[in-house]
């Protein structure tokens, strides 16, 4: 990507005039006021008129420096047109003013692109060059001048005389500017973007060591302190950031790093140039990861990169190029942890910024393909056809924009033809081959001899010309593979990385070959191709095991002649497809587990990879490979799902952490039954997983990296399915003997330990000693009767919770009643724990209050489900919102459940008899229409039945508790008591500033319902039995905020008529 690099200017006049970059100045409305009363005192003919029209286009142009108004340029240049005329040529001070002329010109030029500006300020700067002769004092400053504006229509227009021009005028500025002037640094800085722009025009390499040389020397004098040392460290770091692009040594990606930091800190928050620094900075950043791979650099430069579209608003003109690169970083962490949502703000941005480089912008191209390229990876990850189609639509439409012998001509044909072979290879997109074979062909043609991208061009083209042949049984198209498969190999000497690709490639052509012609000698060099392919691979290399059983295959055809004549046309799939069927399949199974997995049998930690080749050597494998190859295509499919599905059935660990728990760093690599400290927990696991015949095993301690917030929130967010997929969860309670009960152990005090018992179908608790507890032979302790009584007492929570519970937000309250005697190490652990029960993702901000942690999670609570039982509690209010808790543990106070119906409801139906029909209808359409509760920017909505609060009256109060009880009459309610832990300020007193509300939510009445007898009956039921109220106080602008209370407020209604009278508002609460 081409970045534009800030451009500094000579100072005229001590102000500093720099392209884009404006001076501190001190100009102001007072002082454009000041200079324009002394114009006025100044009438046209008088003596002085031109130094006021001088001095108030001088203050013009300061402000617009200051402020970017375009009008004051504008008045500024007519201005300095009249003084022009007045000082006719040969006025001592002609020179000073054709220059301050042609900077505001070029500052319009910079501000609207008016080329006629440009040129003007061209030949201004021309003239004042000649009125400054070698010897003035003011020549440096005209000739810096004067370059500046030539290298910006180089800018424009591309000349390289213009560019050379202004590095001689240049040059000769800094020969006037000796080491000790004041304005040396400002020669040398541009002469430096010089050198950089020529680099980029011509790529010689003397001109990119002069910008970094320049460079330096500008920043060695603009010490700390100085006003544009951030730009000379920006502009040397763009320098050095360039050289590593050429060179890829990451000592200058390093020091351009450190530079960009730097020059961030002299940029701080509402500096115009920020949002430059902070997207430079992630742009380096992303090219750190791509080299080392590092996550933390990734996950800052996304950081940085939303940072700097934020501050690049819409019309701002780096817009587009924020939004892509990080639409690009997005993609990369989706290609590292295969999160969807990712992958799916990634193609959102690359839209806008599509839609922000509209036909004939120069870099177009670039957003059609990487757009192109994420919707084939969605492809690739949820398998939709209509995104291939996408992606194949836009990989034609960035190709048409880069024809033959545009740089990206050949890449772009690789990866169009690469879609179109996926949709070939899926049945999905039917298109014929000759578009894709035709269009490799044109890009080999283009391609010289020794270029990077001939030798996988080469080997796409064998593998199109074997689908080709597949299909139509072409002899020719296999003829062709094989050449093109042998000059592949040509370009891949032993020490290429692509070289095994390349042997097995030409190897399958020859056996294909073989089975069409029986020529042995084609199947003796495939069989030495793939013995050589296999000798560059290793196990764990994605496709050793591919070549493994080609391998083998070949060998076969050769020892049983039988197995050689077979047609290629032969219904089924070769061994070659079966092992990419599975893998694939296998890829997909294990999307849905963790990442990483313990092998019980030799104790290793396996990443994906590993898991698959595990399965791969397996006895396993073999037979499904034999028994895939007499099946039909559905019956394949459902046996591979089935056969990998149960390999990879895994175990999970529930515990209660200890001191120095084994973390990923101390097992990768080795295997956890070595004698080690700190293992002998994670030990006696993995053992007792591999005695119930599981081969894998889960445990939080060690299997995610913690040092990745990124994985450590993907994990969070996966936990609870994670437990829910398992065949079989383990829980030991370290601190249970093997004779007592398990009821008082820690465990059952934990937060996360909710889900890790909720989640499982099958568990089996383990005592101190890892014995089995209670009956030995038990197989799963949730089918046990005894177990679960014990269960049920310990937690608190139904048996049929506890066998059969699913995630959700179904009578949220009871869910949150079950954690609320439970804690976790960190505090906004609580929340987090909670996210899988509720089935929520949201995301895990490790270092916020607990109090926020929990806001957030009961907010998506009402905001999802319109769930209002979460707003019955006790205790201290959160300063994240009024009507949430601050700690868990105010939901242990079980919530007024339903009692029967009061004595006052039995005559509810006959007291309203003397009242109006239409007011129970009016009633009960208001309560059935009215909108669900919602959280919206920490405001909560909240339909509600009010009651004005008419006396309040302090009974009793301890301070020392503290504890403060009111007695409180309010409009329909029976007179009651609540209890405070705070005492009303005066202010809460008067009449009208409190309110008792029943909140409201529709599912408590039927809404389809019509009014008649019955429903009318329910209705007055309903709101005739005592409720749960909500204290609240009226704030301004019409809204509320709760007042917390010690115990919980049970309100009743006084009468039938009270109810019939009841009003629903919609109040809004902060």
């Amino acid at each position: 990507m081409v970045y534009s690099v800030p451009l500094s200017f000579p100072t005229i006049n001590q102000n500093h005039f720099r392209h884009g970059h404006p001076p501190h100045s001190t100009a102001s409305m007072d002082d454009v006021s000041y200079k324009r009363a002394d114009l006025e005192s100044c009438p046209p003919g008088s003596n002085g008129r031109d130094v006021a029209l001088f001095n108030l286009a001088v203050a013009l142009c300061n402000r617009f420096m200051k402020g970017g108004k375009v009008g004051d340029l504008d008045e500024a240049i007519t201005f300095l047109r009249d003084v022009l005329e007045l000082r006719p040529s040969g006025h001592r001070r002609r020179s000073s003013l054709l220059l301050w002329l042609a900077h505001c010109l070029s500052n319009r030029y910079d501000s609207q692109g008016a080329v006629a500006d440009l040129e003007e300020a061209i030949t201004l700067g021309r003239a004042v060059l000649d009125l400054r002769p070698p010897g003035n004092p003011d020549r440096a400053r005209s000739l810096n001048s004067l370059a500046c504006y030539l290298r910006r229509r180089f800018q424009k227009h591309a000349q390289m005389y213009d560019l050379e021009e202004a590095i001689e005028l240049n040059r000769a500025a800094l020969e006037l500017r000796p080491s000790g002037c004041r304005h040396r640094s400002s020669s040398l800085h541009d002469l430096a973007l010089c050198f950089l722009d020529r680099y980029n025009s011509k790529e010689a390499v003397a001109d990119l060591e002069e910008a970094v040389t320049f460079g330096r020397a500008a920043l060695k004098l603009r010490l700390p302190g100085h006003p544009h040392r951030a730009l000379s460290l920006s502009n040397l770091a763009y320098c050095l950031r360039t050289r590593f692009q050429k060179h890829a040594r990451m000592c200058d990606l390093e020091e351009a790093i450190e530079l960009y930091r730097a020059a961030l800190e002299l940029r701080p928050s509402g500096h115009r140039d920020r949002s430059s620094s902070l997207h430079d900075l992630a742009f380096c950043l992303s090219n750190r990861y791509n080299r080392q791979g590092a996550v933390a650099d990734l996950e800052e430069a996304i950081t940085l990169g939303r940072a700097a579209v934020d501050l690049r608003l819409p019309r701002h003109p780096g817009r587009a190029l924020s939004l892509y690169n990080l639409a690009c970083n997005l993609r990369r962490r989706f290609k590292k942890h295969a999160r969807i949502y990712d992958l799916k703000e990634a193609i959102k941005l690359h839209r806008v910024a599509l839609e922000l480089r509209p036909p004939g912008h120069r870099d177009r191209s670039s957003s059609l393909r990487e757009l192109a390229f994420c919707i084939s990876d969605r492809y690739n990850s949820q398998g939709a056809v209509a995104d291939l189609e996408d992606a194949v639509a836009l990989g034609h439409a960035a190709l048409e924009l880069c024809p033959p012998g545009h740089p990206d001509h050949c890449s772009l044909v690789n990866h169009l033809t690469l879609y179109i072979r996926k949709g070939l290879r899926n049945r999905t997109i039917m298109h014929d081959l000759e578009n894709p074979i035709g269009l490799r062909r044109a890009a080999l043609e283009l391609l010289p001899s020794g270029h990077p991208d001939r030798s996988s061009l080469l080997h796409s083209l064998v593998l199109y010309l074997l689908d080709r042949y597949d299909n139509l049984g072409i002899v020719g198209d296999l003829e062709e593979a094989i050449t093109f498969g042998r000059a592949a190999l040509a370009l891949n000497p032993p020490s290429h990385p692509s070289r095994a690709s390349s042997l097995h490639g030409l190897a399958q052509c020859l056996a294909k070959h073989f089975r069409h012609q029986p020529i042995a000698a084609d199947l003796d060099e495939a069989i030495a191709l793939e013995q050589e392919a296999l000798q560059l691979l290793t196990p764990a290399d994605p496709g050793y095991h591919v070549s493994r059983r080609c391998f083998t295959t070949y060998l076969q055809m050769k020892l049983n002649p039988r197995v050689a004549v077979a047609s290629p046309s032969t219904p089924g799939v070769t061994h070659f497809d079966v092992d990419q069927v599975i893998r694939g399949l296998a890829l997909e199974i294990l999307k849905t587990m963790p990442t990483r997995l313990l092998h019980t049998l030799t104790g290793v930690l396996c990443n994906r990879d590993l898991q698959i080749s595990h399965f791969m050597g397996s006895k396993q494998y073999s037979q499904l490979v034999s028994s895939c190859r007499t099946c039909t295509p559905d019956q394949r499919t459902k046996l591979i799902h089935t056969s990998i599905s149960g390999y990879f059935q895994f175990v999970t660990f529930s515990h209660r952490w200890g001191v120095d728990e084994p973390l990923l760093r101390d097992v990768e690599g080795q295997s956890v039954y070595e004698t080690k400290d700190g293992l002998r927990k994670l030990q006696a696991f993995c053992l007792r997983a591999y005695e119930q015949n599981y081969l894998w095993a889960w445990s939080d301690t060690c299997c995610i990296d913690k040092d990745s917030s990124a994985e450590l929130q993907e994990a969070i967010g996966s936990m609870f399915a994670w437990y829910r997929r398992s065949a079989l969860t383990i829980v030991h309670l370290a601190d249970t003997p093997d004779t007592g009960s398990f009821g008082t152990s820690e465990w059952f005090r934990r937060g996360w330990t909710l889900q890790e018992l909720l989640a499982p179908r099958t568990i089996l608790f383990y005592t101190q000693n890892w014995s089995l507890y209670g009956d030995p032979t038990s197989t799963n302790h949730k089918s046990d009767a005894n177990v679960m009584e014990e269960l049920e007492k310990a937690t608190g929570i139904e048996s049929r919770f506890l066998t059969n519970f699913s995630p959700g937000m179904d009578d949220a309250r009871s869910r949150l009643q079950w954690a609320s005697s439970r804690c976790t190490t960190r505090p906004e652990d609580i929340a987090y724990s909670l996210f899988g029960i509720f089935d929520l993702h949201l995301p895990v901000l490790y270092g916020e209050s607990a109090e926020k942690a929990l806001g957030r999670l009961l907010a998506e609570i009402i905001s999802q489900s319109g769930d209002i039982s979460v707003l019955d509690w006790v205790g201290t209010a959160s300063p994240y919102h009024s009507c949430f808790p601050a700690h868990i543990s105010s939901y242990q106070t079980l919530p007024l459940s339903p009692s029967q119906p009061h004595t006052e409801e039995l005559s509810l139906t006959i007291n309203h008899q003397s009242a109006s029909p239409t007011v129970p209808r009016k009633l009960y359409r208001s309560l059935t229409k009215s909108p669900l509760p919602q959280f919206i920017n920490r405001r909560l909505t909240l339909p509600s039945v009010t009651h004005r609060v008419t006396a309040i009256q302090l009974q009793r109060e301890d301070p020392l508790t503290p504890s403060y009880t009111y007695k409180i009459r309010a409009s329909g309610l029976r007179l009651l008591e609540i209890t405070l832990p705070d005492k009303l300020e005066d202010a809460a007193m008067k009449q009208g500033a409190l309110q008792l509300v029943r909140p409201w939510h529709t599912k408590l009445l039927n809404p389809l319902a019509e009014l008649d007898a019955t429903t009318e009956r329910e209705l007055l039921s309903a709101l005739g039995r005592p409720f749960n109220a909500l204290l609240l106080a009226r704030l301004p602008h019409n809204e509320y905020k709760r007042i917390a209370s010690s115990t919980l407020i049970v309100a009743e209604p006084v009468d039938s008529g009270s109810v019939l009278q009841s009003k629903v508002k919609i109040l809004n609460i902060a």
